[in-house]
């Protein structure tokens, strides 16, 4: 298990980049923690396995170090590095069986086969093949394989870190619940450092103690999921946790109110933000319905009904919004309006979250 540091990191896969749209990987300062579970989470072409790959050793940064508990491993190969990385596509040995697919790392090192014996058991057990340890792996399905490279990946309780590139990828949605399940546990049992790369916000949200948002070749936020929720850092934060993700109205903002399609809205503290585009920022579930023409002018288009809850659609001055309405709620077109929860809003800048005066650092 290691810290790892990532110190004036960038990387571009141009010889010669000239400037900040040249990198693919735009500089990073962070500390991620000994022992905690990190997502990485974006949407394709973020960085993130970019990132993943700078600190597994296959990928040399262009700038920067990569350091494991202050140690600088950025000339390390991958293999004096002692991680382990899952990637999103299975590669298994299809002539061996699964047992010694899984036994596979623990020998490599000089093992001994009673403790070998064991952990195949215990790993076979976790991910499902106790049944089918005596199997080839040709021919077996891709899930199958992917399950054993996880298997193989976890087999080894002494690494720095686990690194999970997007591994869930051609696994049937019953049995990533159960897998992500069983990482989750693991790194509670024994306390890995774990990296696990995905654009899926669920399993984002429900494997990892921090959740690491990048955007555009960048970390814009790492946080647990309620700070992500309730906090988002970044405009593109809050669009992409959350379904539906938050809502953005163009607004003048002056002290503790704004004015928002010509409506004051009260914030519930005050603001001085400073940029050229100044945002209100409120997820779905803080926007209230109102039928008497009190708020920020409204239409409803369409609603969902999802079965715990209704999306309500509105039109507000020719963009969409969105709300969440119980799913008792009666729905009609006396809806005229909606108006804001102060508590659920956020105010930005120039796409960055602008903090309440007086409100402490995060």
């Amino acid at each position: 298990m290691a810290k790892i540091t990532l110190d004036n990191l960038a990387h571009s896969y141009l010889p010669n980049p000239a400037g900040e749209d040249d990198f693919a990987l735009k500089e990073l300062n962070h500390d991620w923690r000994d022992g905690e579970a990190y997502a990485l989470l974006g949407a394709s072409g973020c960085g993130k396995s970019t990132l993943l790959n700078i600190i597994s050793g296959l990928l040399h940064p262009s700038q920067g170090r990569i350091l494991f508990d202050d140690k600088d491993v950025t000339h390390w190969p991958t293999a004096d590095r002692n991680i382990a990385q899952v990637f999103q596509f299975p590669v298994v040995y299809d002539t061996m069986t699964v047992a010694d697919n899984l036994a596979f790392p623990l020998r490599n090192r000089g093992a001994d086969a009673s403790y070998v014996a064991q952990r195949v058991q215990q790993i076979a057990a976790m991910i499902g093949m106790e049944d089918q340890l005596r199997r080839k792996a040709r021919g077996l399905t891709a899930d199958a394989k992917q399950k054993i490279s996880l298997g193989r990946g976890m087999v080894r309780e002494d690494v720095n870190a686990l690194l999970f590139d997007e591994p869930l990828t051609v696994i049937d949605p019953h049995m990533k619940w159960e897998l992500r399940t069983q990482l989750k546990s693991l790194h509670h049992e024994f306390g890995h450092t774990m990296i696990y790369v995905t654009h899926d916000q669920t399993e984002a949200l429900t494997f990892a103690d921090k959740v690491v948002v990048m955007y555009d070749g960048r970390v814009v936020q790492i946080g647990t999921p309620q700070e992500l929720f309730e906090r988002p850092a970044h405009t593109f934060v809050g669009y992409f946790i959350g379904s539906p993700g938050m809502n953005l109205f163009d607004a003048d903002v002056l002290g503790r109110s704004a004015r928002v399609g010509g409506v004051e809205v009260d914030l519930g503290a005050a603001y001085a933000p400073q940029g050229g585009k100044i945002q209100v920022g409120v997820r779905p579930e803080f926007i209230r319905l109102a039928a008497d023409g009190n708020g920020v002018p409204a239409r409803i288009t369409r609603v969902e009904d999802v079965g715990r809850h209704k999306i309500v659609r509105l039109d507000v001055a020719g963009r969409e919004v969105s709300a969440i309405a119980s799913e008792n709620a009666g729905l009609s077109d006396d809806v005229t309006a909606i108006t804001f929860d102060p508590t659920g809003i956020n105010v930005y800048a120039d796409d960055w979250r602008v903090s309440a005066q007086g409100e402490a650092a995060p």
